[in-house]
């Protein structure tokens, strides 16, 4: 198999690839080995994404469609929404969009997100593929077929599973990432290290200035494509969330929580850091961390900016916030605690007492 290529499958539902590129000019090539050459085509961006890739994108794209539109919407969480989603539902309709049409998501973590869910739902299901020029999409959102918007004040609350055909990453997307969008990123890359793999969690912590600098593209790709390895093994094995998958929320019950509280002003991958501290937090007080390995895993946010605590609320606010979570279960949180670094496991036995406790710590 190609280094610059890695493959999602399970038997009977779904097979897809993952490129790892340097450019567009071999975009073309992956829809024409996909068999999607030939469609109708929608480019769904945002305005932060569009003055730089729309152009470029739809350009290669001309090798495999005459027939390309494009959807821009407000660059940011607030309009990730099922206002958007109709906005996008009127563009498909005017222009003739039908079943064998495809949408092609080009931008973050919200366009990956609201196009796979206007694609799972447009005509009752159409076909689209990722395009992720941030490393959050890169590293997590892309990969899965986790599809949604958020409803109200609450994220991620509607959406389907629908798996993309093809998820195609220029890896120097990454070097027109503003800072703090590059350090959200690397919460996740950091969560999926703790998650089964200490290893490479101790790798990013000690390549983080080179990480930072993004000039060394085969240091960021083989990051990026070790996060779609792991990735890809949990969404092999249990695609639509029964088990394993709830691992990868490890640090995400308090972050959501923190990051609809603040109104979305945190970016997520921001709020995640928070979240993996309390979760590293909860870990040592229940004896799974010593607490080196807690003030390892502190350092390792700090190391690429991300925060430890967040400001203006209370632990009661936020404690409050994680019971309207969607992983909730007959009342009970199912949150993700680590035993060691590189080893995390799903705890339905968490009290609101050790929760407040652990929220308490990233409260300033």
């Amino acid at each position: 198999m190609s280094e610059h290529i890695l493959n999602v499958k399970r038997e009977g539902e779904f097979s897809y690839p993952i490129y790892f590129e340097e450019d567009f000019s071999a975009l073309a090539g992956a829809m024409e080995a996909e068999g999607l050459a030939g469609r109708k085509l929608c480019i769904v961006t945002d305005t932060h994404v569009a003055p730089f890739y729309l152009a470029a994108v739809a350009n290669a794209l001309k090798e495999v469609s005459e027939d390309i539109c494009s959807f821009v919407f407000d660059a940011g969480e607030q309009s990730k929404n099922l206002n958007t989603v109709q906005d996008l539902y009127v563009t498909l309709i005017e222009n003739g969009m039908d079943r064998k049409g495809l949408l092609v998501a080009l931008g973050g973590g919200v366009v990956g997100d609201l196009t796979g869910f206007g694609a799972a739902t447009y005509l009752r299901g159409i076909e689209f593929i990722q395009v992720p020029t941030t490393l959050l999409a890169q590293v997590d959102s892309s990969v899965g077929g986790k599809t949604g918007v958020d409803f109200q004040q609450y994220k991620n609350m509607v959406g389907a599973f629908h798996q993309p055909r093809l998820v195609y990453m220029n890896i120097n997307t990454l070097k027109t990432l503003p800072d703090a969008e590059f350090a959200c990123g690397m919460g996740e890359v950091l969560k999926t290290g703790l998650i089964c793999d200490g290893a490479f969690f101790r790798s990013v912590c000690a390549h983080s200035e080179t990480l930072k600098g993004r000039k060394d593209v085969s240091v960021l790709s083989s990051s990026i494509r070790r996060c779609c390895e792991i990735k890809a093994g949990v969404v092999e094995r249990d695609p639509k969330e029964q088990g394993e998958r709830a691992l990868l929320n490890l640090g995400h019950t308090v972050g959501h929580a923190v990051e609809k509280l603040k109104n979305f002003q945190l970016l997520h991958g921001q709020c995640v850091g928070i979240g993996l501290v309390a979760a590293a937090f909860l870990s040592m007080k229940r004896g799974l961390l010593t607490e080196e390995e807690y003030r390892e895993i502190c350092d390792g946010c700090r190391m690429f900016e991300l925060p430890d605590h967040v400001e203006g609320l209370t632990p009661e606010e936020i404690l409050n916030a994680t019971k309207k979570d969607k992983k909730m279960e007959h009342g009970q949180i199912k949150f993700i605690l680590m035993d060691g670094i590189g080893k995390s496991f799903i705890d339905k036995t968490i009290t609101d007492e050790e929760l407040k406790t652990a929220i308490s710590e990233i409260v300033s």
